[in-house]
């Protein structure tokens, strides 16, 4: 495994100095575009790029198409039949017919192009995230952000090395209500806060068996493999079950659960865990599914004045209680009406397709974090929304329902180039992203892992290491120099 020091801004700022602005990097095809910083006028619209459109990039659109500084100039998707439909969407919008790719590494070489949004199966998310850093475009990348550590690592240095303003999406870090949840534990509502529990309890059904099929029409279907390991087409492994497989997805912990991740590290204040430990299985169904559906993480963090911190997260996928009120509707008595839940969530579409939102009845999932302090306790369900308990009887405390425009958030500093601005920079949403790698590790070997985060390697375990770092199918490699 190669070397991989502590990540930090003295280290890329010295790796920029030394390759310079000339210096071109080489990906499997793709060339660095040198070119002048583009400086934003009043009246100027930053083009976005939205590479997969199907399910999650169909919000992409819709969400860019509602911003006046941003302009849809290009979509792009491995399904020319999905292609196709989305660019008649766009239309149905009011807007111009954007430019049409099939081949993200084409994207790249479109000079008109400000920025790439990445809605791809997650196997590719890091890697679109390096070309377009090296191409000179900033990036908007969903979560999780990377699909092993070494892309997430690479992606992380790219976006510094090149100076792009790379965001991840995790929509609740620009959620007023959720901000407040965490500046106010931060201000000691709850005391000394000890304990984060992340909760993804969302009703995931059957996918059965698939068997290997033809590759239909207008799909191109090794492009969709990208660095992914050869494999024969399945409906299984394709559009949305993907999720459920380990060389594409990883499973409803980083899916789903990577939200809820993100906001217990956050709420926390911690960064790299010192351990790890997950266990779990895929019970109930005989089916084509490989990632558990019932899974336990524990993680322990070290903090620096030498106390301790504890994350526990767990995804269950069936019928199962709720906890502190999440999703019961509570949360939503003084603000937005419970029935309108699915609207507010960042993957409705998702869940208006079957995807996991509840039973038929449409009743809705556990999904949010419960945080444990010395004084009390504070709940957020979802994205948007928090309610606290207060003493030993439990008096309610301060609540909020909130707002917040995460891609408006990435535009914005887009325009401003102020990297600052960003509620979810790249550099946090690998640390998160690598919550969920750790577990899925811990789980697949069957055994609790030592993490040194100085040098983001698992502490005396070779193999450990090698599933981490990941594999990559060429051309689609990450490469060791960005």
């Amino acid at each position: 495994m190669p070397n991989s020091p502590e990540i930090t801004r003295r280290d890329f700022l010295k790796s920029s100095a030394k390759t310079g602005a000339a210096s071109l990097a080489a990906l499997s095809g793709v060339t660095l575009i040198t070119q002048p910083e583009r400086v934003f006028g009043a009246n100027d619209r930053v083009r976005v790029a939205i590479c997969g459109v199907r399910g999650r990039g169909f919000d992409h659109i819709r969400e860019y198409a509602r911003l006046p500084k941003a302009e849809i100039a290009a979509l792009c998707d491995v399904d020319e039949n999905v292609l196709d439909r989305r660019l008649g969407d766009v239309e149905k919008l009011g807007k111009p017919r954007p430019k049409r790719y099939i081949d993200c590494r084409k994207v790249m070489d479109d000079k008109s192009i400000d920025a790439v949004s990445i809605a791809t199966p997650d196997h590719w998310h890091a890697l679109i995230g390096i070309y377009a850093c090296q191409a000179g475009k900033d990036v908007y990348i969903e979560k999780p952000c990377s699909h092993a550590w070494w892309d997430g690592y690479q992606l992380v240095r790219a976006a510094e090395k090149y100076n792009r303003v790379v965001q991840m999406g995790a929509q609740s870090r620009s959620n007023s209500a959720v901000q407040e949840a965490v500046q106010k534990m931060r201000d000691g509502l709850i005391g000394e806060v000890y304990l984060a529990r992340g909760l993804c309890y969302k009703w995931r059904p059957t996918i059965g068996h698939t068997p290997v099929s033809p590759v239909p029409h207008g799909v191109h279907y090794d492009l969709w493999l990208g660095p992914a390991p050869e494999h024969a087409f399945t409906r299984n492994r394709f559009h949305y079950n993907w999720h459920w497989f380990w060389d594409y997805g990883s499973g409803d912990l980083g899916n789903q659960g990577i939200h809820e991740v993100d906001i217990a590290r956050w709420g926390l204040g911690v960064d790299w865990p010192s351990k790890i430990s997950a266990i779990g299985g895929h019970f109930m169904f005989d089916d084509d599914q490989q990632t558990p559906n019932v899974l336990n993480c524990a993680y322990e963090f070290d903090t620096p004045d030498g106390s301790r911190k504890m994350m526990e997260f767990e995804v269950r996928g069936w019928i199962t209680n709720h906890e502190a009120g999440i999703g019961t509707g509570a949360f939503r008595s003084h603000g937005v009406p419970a029935a309108g839940l699915a609207a507010h969530h960042p993957h409705a579409h998702a869940h208006k397709a079957g995807a996991g939102l509840g039973p038929v009845s449409g009743a809705p999932g556990t999904i949010g974090n419960i945080f444990y302090g010395s004084k009390g306790y504070l709940a957020v369900e979802g994205y948007d929304s928090y309610m606290s308990w207060l003493g030993e009887s439990q008096e309610p405390g301060p609540r909020a329902n909130g707002t917040g425009n995460h891609f408006a958030n990435f535009i914005d500093a887009v325009i401003s180039r102020r990297k600052q601005d960003l509620t979810a920079p790249i550099e946090e949403g690998h640390k998160s992203t690598m919550l969920v790698t750790l577990a899925n590790v811990s789980y697949r070997l069957g055994r609790t892992l030592r993490f040194d985060g100085k040098t983001q390697k698992v502490i005396g375990d070779d193999e450990a290491n090698r599933m981490l770092h990941g594999t990559f199918r060429a051309p689609f490699t990450v490469p060791d120099n960005v």
